[in-house]
Formats: structure tokens, sequence, C-alpha cells
């Protein structure tokens, strides 16, 4: 047996306000998408904002479904427009905001794993990391490199 050892790597700005501008552009972005969601049984609002190569900017949110596995996140919303608009783009970063009507959210929040999985598929297909910048309402802001710090075992078309 042998021993493997995982590490990821996450820089945090203390607030919104520390981020570099093209990063705080994306996440006002990405809150400005939040308010648009549609999320009347969970009360949980998340926006997410993409930059493209071409300089396009893509906004997404959630959308509910009484039947919850019909609904999508915002990410996925995003990341399958841009998929679907501007298939030979390369997505250069990712920002994400979510936040509750129940509580306030002040920590980072990560996409979730399906999300994480479908940013996966898109970061491999271009062959070039994407930065993701991830925040609740407000307070801190995490940033990842790449989503291979959120998903270091990715699960991809070499096992198919």
């Amino acid at each position: 047996m042998k021993e493997i050892k995982i590490e990821s790597t996450l820089y945090v700005f203390d607030n919104v306000n520390e981020l570099p501008n093209e990063a705080l552009s994306l996440m006002q972005k990405a809150i400005e998408a939040r308010g648009k969601a549609y999320a009347p049984y969970s009360k949980f609002y998340v926006g997410a904002a993409l930059l493209l190569d071409n300089g396009q900017v893509i906004t997404g949110n959630n959308q509910e479904n009484a039947s919850y596995p019909s609904g999508l996140c915002a990410e996925r919303t995003a990341i399958y427009y841009a998929g679907s608009q501007f298939p030979d783009s390369k997505i250069i970063r990712m920002a994400i905001s979510a936040g509750s009507k129940r509580n306030q959210t002040t920590k980072p929040i990560p996409p979730c794993g399906a999300c994480r999985q479908a940013i996966a598929e898109y970061e491999i297909k271009q062959e070039s990391p994407i930065e993701i910048y991830f925040m609740g309402e407000t307070g801190a802001v995490a940033k990842s490199n790449s989503l291979a710090n959120l998903l270091p075992l990715v699960f991809d078309k070499s096992v198919l």
C-alpha cells in the first residue's frame, strides 16, 4: 500500500473590495445575476458570471422546479449557455455569489459537486484552467486558480 497526498490551494480575500478589478467586475455581475434567481423552494439564491476569452461575459442563476432534480444551478446555467453560444471560446474566469433568504451567508460557498464536474469538463475541453472566485452574500471571497483544487480526483473521458 502507498499513501497519496492531495493538496489544494485557495486564496482568501477578506471582502470583495480586495479583489483585483477584473475579478471585482465579474463578481458584481454574479451578484446581480443572483438577484434574478428563481428559488421559491430552497430560498437559496446563486448567481454566476463567466468571462470568456472573446471578452463576452455570460451570467446565470439557479432555476428551481417543484420537481427538485429538474432545476439547474447558476454555474451550470452559465457554463452551458457559454458552451452553446460560444463553443470555441475558453472560459477564463468564473465568479459565484450565493445567498439565502433564511440566513445571511458570510462564508465563501463553492460550487456543488455536479457543478464542479461540469466545470471540470470545460476546463479539460479547453486545456486551460478556469479561475474561480466564490463568496456568500458578504464577507470573504475565495479564489481557486483551477477547478482541480476543488475536485482533485476528476472523473473524465479517459476512464470511459
